[in-house]
């Protein structure tokens, strides 16, 4: 593998720190969009079951804040109507989406990278082909000058060096690709159903108004 890295040049460089970093976001969002982090299945159900009788305490509302991200949304909502008892349900539905959307952001976070990976590899591993043609041909060009002939299994040997660069940004391209439309499949998932429990939340919320 060594003797390739070597053998393509300082082109498949940029390739190897994008498939370092590209590895590093997929790593990244595996951990961070874990459904237990993200969108506990009964954590709805848990908020609304301690707020039947009433609003509950800051240390239950700290808890659900850093529980989950959909946490975070529903602890928005029992912050807002602490604050304003009577609040209006135009103002609390805004309060939460308005919380909704930077959840969604978050979830969001770092696959604009990966897309931007997925989508210069190819051209990054075309730009190192085109370099080592212009070195080939201009070394073959050179020596043909001098000796009078040029050596085919040379020039073949050389092409396939090239083609080292394309061959890993392509490499590097289609995994890439493919963990960011899973991933951004995921995140749409999550967004919808945090979306569906948002509003059933705010529902219960307003039947604790004064």
């Amino acid at each position: 593998m060594l003797s390739i890295i070597q053998a393509a040049g300082w082109p498949i460089w940029p390739l190897i720190a994008c498939s370092v970093i590209g590895l590093a976001l997929v790593i990244e969002r595996f951990v961070s969009l874990q459904t237990r982090k993200v969108a506990p299945p009964q954590l709805v159900d848990e908020a609304i079951a301690v707020s039947l009788r009433g609003l509950p305490n800051s240390e239950v509302v700290e808890h659900l804040q850093r529980h989950s991200v959909l946490g975070q949304v529903l602890a928005s909502g029992f912050l807002a109507m602490s604050s304003t008892p009577n609040i209006s349900e135009n103002d609390l539905r805004n309060g939460l989406e308005n919380t909704g959307r930077q959840a969604a952001a978050e979830l969001q976070r770092y696959l604009g990278a990966l897309a931007t990976i997925a989508s210069a590899a190819p051209l990054l591993g075309l730009l190192g082909t085109v370099i080592g043609m212009i070195e080939i041909f201009a070394a073959q060009s050179s020596a043909g000058l001098n000796v009078g002939s040029t050596n085919p299994a040379q020039l073949a040997q050389g092409i396939a060096i090239a083609l080292y660069n394309t061959a890993f940004g392509l490499m590097v391209a289609i995994p890439a690709l493919m963990f960011w439309r899973y991933f951004r499949a995921r995140v749409d998932a999550y967004v919808l159903g945090m979306e569906v429990a948002t509003e059933r939340f705010a529902r219960h919320l307003l039947t604790l108004r004064p």
